[in-house]
């Protein structure tokens, strides 16, 4: 009866712990660094780079973009955030897609964006934009792993 109960309190103990671990299927959170720049007249071009910071890694990151609209201008932007929902770092490579207006007037407005690609993965960005810009446009971003 005794060893039964040990045995017992044995498997419970390996099932909660199999249960406790994380799977591979869970979807973790990265954080990203970017530097955009943009120029454009009606249709603009974009370009940059930047790093994710997964696990205990550093991707570096590759970004090319076009948007068409009303939009004039030139302009850079410094942005931080995280990536969630991504189960490996090359989940963050993809198509980003927003429509998008704002300006900036050489002093730096501040960027706040949320963008998915199509694996899912989630870009929460925020930072500040220098240059002269006005735009109200649909902008298409990709990044890729360098």
């Amino acid at each position: 009866m005794r060893i039964s109960m040990i045995r017992l309190v044995v498997a419970a103990l390996i099932a909660l712990g199999i249960a406790a671990m994380p799977s591979a299927s869970q979807a973790a959170t990265g954080s990203v660094r970017l530097k955009i720049v943009k120029a454009s007249f009606v249709v603009g071009v974009s370009g940059g780079r930047g790093v994710l910071r997964f696990g205990n890694r550093t991707y570096p990151l590759s970004i090319a973009g076009v948007s068409i609209g009303f939009s004039a201008g030139a302009s850079e932007a410094n942005l931080v955030g995280t990536v969630t929902n991504i189960r490996r770092a090359s989940d963050v490579a993809g198509t980003y897609s927003a429509a998008t207006s704002g300006g900036a007037i050489i002093t730096g407005a501040k960027q706040i964006l949320t963008l998915t690609n199509e694996k899912g993965a989630v870009l929460q960005l925020r930072g500040a934009q220098v240059g002269l810009e006005i735009n109200f446009d649909l902008s298409g971003m990709a990044i890729g792993l360098r």
